[in-house]
Parts: structure tokens; C-alpha cells; sequence
């Protein structure tokens, strides 16, 4: 954990947030400045600034992350469309260097992303 990690303080109960989803290993809720009508991000309790950082011992964390991604779109309803986001770095539009997906839907996308 990182002690200024936004979302370490988050997954430590420090700054309050309404959990959609929590486990041992991976924690979701809704992002406050959603950029589709359902916004979810879904990060490990494990700190790493980014994708860049996951290693081999982290696969089977990060198949649970897409997992539960997947899940918890058609639990929201958006079975017939949704997208899974990771960044990685500034230049990528990473703003919270602590790695996390985001699961957006209830809208169409568009290609290219950003």
C-alpha cells in the first residue's frame, strides 16, 4: 500500500467510497467523474502504479480484474455492449497511478478511443 495513494486510502477505508463489489483481492465502485452513464473501476488491494508493473505472479489477479469487470457490466445491464480501460502513464491519461480498470457502457463508443 501506498500511504498517498488515493485509492490504497480508499481500499483502507480512509476516504470513504460506496463499494459496488469487495473481496481479498479486489475492490470496485463507481467513479466520481463517470465519462459514460455506467463508469465502474475496478482496482486490486495489491499497489502497483500500472499495468507496466504486473508480473507473472499477478496473472491469475488479473484475470479476476477482467473477470469481474465482465460481471459487473451485465450486472449493470450492459450485456449487449461495454468496454474494460486500463491505462498506463500520463501520456496514456493515467491520473491515479495505482492500476485500474475501468468499465464503461451505456452508450456507444466510439473508435479510436481519445
Amino acid at each position: 500500500m501506498s500511504q498517498e495513494c488515493i485509492f490504497c486510502k480508499i481500499i483502507n477505508g480512509d476516504i470513504p467510497a460506496k463499494l459496488i463489489y469487495e473481496d481479498d483481492d479486489v475492490v470496485a465502485f463507481n467513479d466520481i467523474s463517470p465519462q459514460a452513464p455506467t463508469h465502474i473501476l475496478v482496482i486490486p488491494r495489491k499497489h502497483m502504479a500500472g499495468p507496466a508493473e504486473v508480473t507473472q505472479a499477478d496473472e491469475t489477479l488479473m484475470g479476476k480484474l477482467v473477470k469481474l469487470g465482465a460481471d459487473l457490466a451485465k450486472e449493470a445491464g450492459l450485456a449487449d455492449g461495454f468496454r474494460l480501460v486500463m491505462n498506463n502513464g500520463e501520456r496514456a491519461g493515467q491520473t491515479v497511478f495505482h492500476l485500474h480498470m475501468h468499465v464503461l457502457g451505456g452508450r456507444n463508443m466510439t473508435w479510436p478511443p481519445g
